[in-house]
């Protein structure tokens, strides 16, 4: 299956087109910059293609080279829809690393598009949301009425300048729960809650992480919250932001803030990111009380990235048996995360 890496010259992208070197995989590379995508496609002994998401003749005929496209270019919120009906025009799986729930109810939303031209849609092959959404499928199946799920999550690991950048766009947002099947805004930490996944009682709060979303396909559980890991004076500082919402709306605030991002921040170092692990728990609860719990732990956030992203391309290149949209888990079961080095579930 021959497919392009979309963005391939970000912190992410990068990652995963050299680790498709390393695999001995053959994929064209693409991004706006026709420097930077040229000298990452040099470096790699890649094809490449240059164009702008605006630029639709170069992107679909750079799409019409290829069977799949891996969307790495985020904010995906801004750059998801364009990629996916091109990629609907073209008869083109889509995959992507998005952790933005607006992008899965999107995907979602194209699923009989998808089915009639007989494409896939998966976002989220990454640590958004490959590891969550295989922890929920795997505690669905230990408790198959439940009722309510939560997820936690939490990272040694530092942030990429992209995903920084979209949780800066986040910021005025507030949070999102599902509740009785539909997805409800609410306010910045929404929750708290204490919790053991490392050794060690941390806080954590609620946040808007994708699962929101696609833990609901996945288990068809109409109660879904997700928590990260956040320092007691964090917290203090979002609910100031909660208060101050409208304020990060403004358009020079939000210019502001993603230069500071832009500026300041570059993503974990090889050595973090071979040093680090993610982890994460789930628990699902029935009507009559009946709780079941679980813990996994993997590589770090980037790294895991890079590895299911790829690992979910080859498994399409082998087999490809359903399309429309689809989650990790859907598609490939609740024991995906268990192919990767280092993962480690155990049911508690």
């Amino acid at each position: 299956m021959k497919f392009l890496i979309y963005g391939a010259y970000g912190y992410t992208g990068k990652l995963i087109s050299k680790l498709a070197k390393d695999k001995r995989l053959n994929p064209m590379l693409g991004g706006r910059d026709a420097i930077k995508t040229k000298a990452l496609a040099d470096e790699l002994g890649f094809d490449y293609r240059t164009f702008d998401l605006s630029e639709s003749d170069k992107l679909h005929e750079a799409l019409n080279e290829v069977d799949l496209v891996l969307h790495c270019a985020g904010p995906f919120s801004s750059t998801a829809k364009v990629m996916m009906q091109a990629c609907l025009s073209t008869k083109t799986h889509y995959l992507d690393i998005t952790g933005e729930i607006e992008v899965f109810e999107l995907g979602a939303s194209f699923d009989q598009k998808a089915k009639d031209a007989g494409i896939l849609i998966m976002p989220g092959v990454g640590f958004d949301v490959v590891p969550s959404d295989c922890l929920a499928s795997h505690l669905k199946s230990k408790l198959p009425d439940a009722t309510h799920l939560e997820l936690a999550f939490m990272s040694e690991s530092s942030t990429s300048r992209g995903t920084a950048l979209t949780m800066t766009q986040g910021i005025g947002k507030g949070g999102a729960i599902r509740k009785d099947g539909k997805i409800i805004p609410v306010p910045h930490v929404y929750a708290t809650r204490k919790l053991n996944l490392d050794g060690k009682e941390k806080s954590f709060v609620s946040i808007p992480w994708g699962d929101v979303s696609t833990a609901f396909r996945s288990t068809s559980i109409p109660n879904i919250m997700v928590y990260t890991a956040m320092h007691p004076g964090q917290i203090k500082k979002m609910k100031f932001v909660q208060k101050w919402r409208w304020f990060f709306n403004i358009g020079l605030v939000q210019s502001y803030l993603q230069n500071k991002v832009k500026n300041s921040v570059t993503g974990p170092s090889e050595q973090m990111r071979e040093e680090s692990h993610c982890y994460l728990w789930g628990e699902v609860k029935n009507a009559k009380g009946e709780t079941h719990a679980a813990k996994l732990t993997t590589p770090e956030g980037y790294k895991l990235t890079a590895i299911t992203s790829l690992m979910i391309v080859e498994k399409l290149s082998e087999q490809l048996s359903r399309t429309g949209f689809q989650t990790p888990s859907m598609a490939f079961g609740a024991d995906l995360i268990l192919n990767v080095a280092n993962t480690k579930r155990e049911d508690i």
